[in-house]
């Protein structure tokens, strides 16, 4: 016997009320290989002929559908993360060259270098490794600064010599 909710009504009525979902089970296949091409929800929505917001209560009631998601959208990530490993390290391709000589038209293969970009090379071992690329260096400062709260301008010439001494360096503290 199906368990009854507050109102008094069986669980398969309270399932039954609103519109019927238009989710069918192919749909999480189609979806999963949208998702390998590089789909988005919205792109999905608009495949599947439905507002973005079914496409993420489908996400979270249809576990197969959310699965599928899942690994299409992994593929997808992985084929961009070895793109950008190449343009970091530069790659050779197979190309392509048309041209015409008297009147007749020649086509001939060569390979074609495109070069490390080193924009590339940082950023993808800024997130690999952190602790070695990271941007921002962090400073430990220790000691013992006295200052008689009496006399300011003893505190802002305290200030003014620090100053000069990074500007020296070429440091800021900022």
């Amino acid at each position: 016997m199906e368990r009854d909710d507050d109102n008094g009504q069986s669980t398969d009525e309270v399932k039954r009320r609103g519109r019927p979902t238009l989710y069918r089970a192919e749909m999480a296949e189609q979806a999963r290989k949208l998702c390998e091409l590089g789909a988005t929800d919205f792109e999905l929505a608009d495949f599947f002929d439905v507002d973005v917001r079914t496409i993420h209560r489908w996400k979270h009631s249809q576990p197969e559908f959310a699965a599928a998601l899942r690994v299409g959208k992994d593929i997808a990530d992985d084929r961009v993360e070895r793109a950008y490993y190449n343009r970091a390290i530069g790659y050779s391709y197979v190309a392509e060259k048309i041209f015409q000589h008297q009147g007749k038209v020649l086509r001939a293969d060569y390979v074609e270098h495109m070069p490390p970009d080193s924009s590339a090379a940082f950023n993808w071992l800024r997130n690999r490794r952190p602790e070695q690329w990271r941007d921002r260096q962090e400073r430990h400062v220790t000691g013992h600064v006295a200052v008689d709260p009496e006399d300011p301008e003893a505190a802002r010439a305290i200030i003014r010599r620090h100053e000069a001494r990074m500007a020296e360096r070429g440091e800021s503290d900022t």
